[in-house]
């Protein structure tokens, strides 16, 4: 059963460009072969970390959105864990909240397109009989 991964991950904040693009290259590389697809790789580049990892203040962030089953995200946190440029790494599964959002977006469309009708024109109210003059 295919499903959505968010991996994102941070590297020393020495390493090079070069060598940085080999790593995500390698990283996309091995997904294929376990069964699964790349469906997004951004560099967010260079940030302050809360606290410090390694003796690490900065690091690199790197998001790879992945497509595929259990083993695609074994084999990838496999490989960040041994891979000494990396500092942290965290995996979370991110296609029931896309499900969530869709379905909470489809009821606020049907509120939208229910609220935009035109209200129906109300009825005037009948006339009350007039009662008949007594002279």
């Amino acid at each position: 059963m295919n499903r959505t991964y968010e991996l994102m991950f941070i590297v020393r904040p020495d390493m090079t460009d070069e060598d940085l693009d080999k790593l995500i290259s390698n990283l996309q590389g091995t997904v294929p072969t376990t069964g699964g697809t790349v469906k997004s790789v951004e560099k967010m580049g260079k940030r302050r970390l809360a606290y410090a990892v390694r003796r690490f203040h900065e690091g690199i962030y790197v998001l790879l959105v992945v497509e595929g089953g259990g083993p695609v995200v074994y084999e990838l946190e496999r490989r960040l864990r041994v891979t000494e440029p990396v500092i942290k790494f965290l995996t979370v599964r991110i296609d029931e909240e896309q499900k969530r959002l869709e379905k909470i977006k489809k009821i606020r469309d049907a509120r939208k397109k229910v609220s935009a009708q035109p209200a129906a024109p109300a009825e005037e109210p009948a006339p009350a009989p007039e009662a008949p003059a007594t002279a």
